[in-house]
């Protein structure tokens, strides 16, 4: 990269400098203000996981760029918090131009994975193997236009969402909504109920890894207005029975980690719980709420439009290059064949919640 200079550093090694200019850089890029590009992501997640660095990019000594990225053996690197991360990418000033695999070369990398590549990144783009559709809501406008337009694309949906709502509380006892709860028992309520589901459906329960517990544990605690988490619990009869835990920064909030009581099933409670804060989002300076890839039929009827992600992997002709290509590109093929066929995909859905049924007994 001719006359520039990349310095890798810790992220407990960013200064205060250092941050600002990465969020001046993104402001100045006209990229959404998604907090899991934020450096306080990667600060909290350096904290968890021992292989993450950033490199910083230096034009005349002044930072044009910042490469977040983990490391593991071989020089095999991959996204930032790579599977609980919605957000993924370089940032980077406007008309900087860069080489992916002399910038993997410079980092000690022999490849680069990503499974939320946000759009615009020129860099990574050229080495997605998919595009994938992540749905968002604006309520920028607020609430009140919000539901106007919902009511409008899927009357049917809003109707009976508000319906379970009244029945819930007639039938269970009065419906309490906390927008940003300080409730350590429903916090952990809902990371109980969101395990049960990943065993119940065959996946893998990502609160069964520690870094995962401790990254949500920090962010919980994070007082960063432009990455800091916020959980929102659904009470009835002053007992959880729905809870999201998100990602927001002062104009977008991210759709991360959702769960109810299975008990309460029959009242809906996750998609009250969801509407509900919307509306306290919309109230609180939130502009997008970000519901994340991945196909599920509440984000179609509360979504009013998609970005676009993408997944793949910048990978150099270097051995470490194709040991990612043998362990990780057959199986990206196979997941690819699968989700890109209903019939076989929601077979395969099936086969994975009967094998989470036999093996929780």
């Amino acid at each position: 990269m001719p006359g520039k200079h990349v310095v890798v550093l810790r992220p407990d090694e960013l200064g205060p400098n250092d941050q600002k200019m990465w969020r001046e850089i993104r402001t100045e890029s006209g990229a959404p203000a998604n907090p899991f590009l934020d450096p306080a992501f990667t600060v909290a997640v350096g904290q968890v996981r021992p292989g993450v660095r950033v490199a910083v990019l230096l034009d005349d000594g002044s930072p044009v760029g910042f490469f977040p990225y983990e490391v593991g053996v071989l020089g095999r690197g991959r996204a930032v918090g790579l599977g609980v991360s919605d957000s993924q990418g370089a940032v980077l000033r406007p008309g900087i131009r860069l080489d992916a695999r002399r910038l993997l070369q410079v980092c000690g990398l022999s490849s680069w994975e990503f499974d939320n590549l946000e759009a615009g990144q020129e860099v990574f783009v050229p080495h997605a193997v998919e595009e994938l559709a992540s749905p968002v809501v604006d309520i920028g406008e607020g609430f009140e236009a919000y539901t106007r337009r919902l009511r409008a694309q899927s009357p049917g949906f809003l109707r009976q969402t508000l319906a379970k709502e009244r029945r819930l509380v007639r039938q269970v006892g009065p419906v309490r909504f906390v927008y940003d709860a300080r409730d350590p028992a429903a916090l952990r309520a809902l990371m109980e109920w969101k395990s049960a589901q990943y065993r119940r459906t065959g996946r893998r329960d990502r609160f069964a890894q520690g870094w995962i517990t401790g990254l949500v544990g920090l962010l919980g605690e994070s007082e960063e207005p432009e990455c800091r988490g916020v959980l929102s619990v659904l009470y009835a009869a002053d007992r959880p029975v729905a809870a999201h835990f998100g990602l927001r920064s002062r104009t977008v909030l991210s759709w991360w980690f959702p769960a109810y009581d299975r008990a309460y099933a029959k009242y809906s409670p996750g998609l009250v719980l969801q509407l509900r804060m919307l509306e306290a989002a919309a109230a609180d300076g939130v502009e997008t709420v970000d519901l994340g890839s991945g196909p599920a039929r509440y984000k179609e009827s509360l979504k009013t439009r998609d970005l676009r992600v993408y997944e793949g992997a910048a990978v150099r002709p270097v051995p470490g290059g194709a040991a990612h290509w043998l362990g990780r590109e057959p199986a990206r093929a196979a997941r690819r064949f699968v989700r890109n066929r209903p019939r076989l995909s929601g077979a395969a859905a099936r086969t994975l919640e009967e094998l989470g049924r036999l093996r929780g007994g």
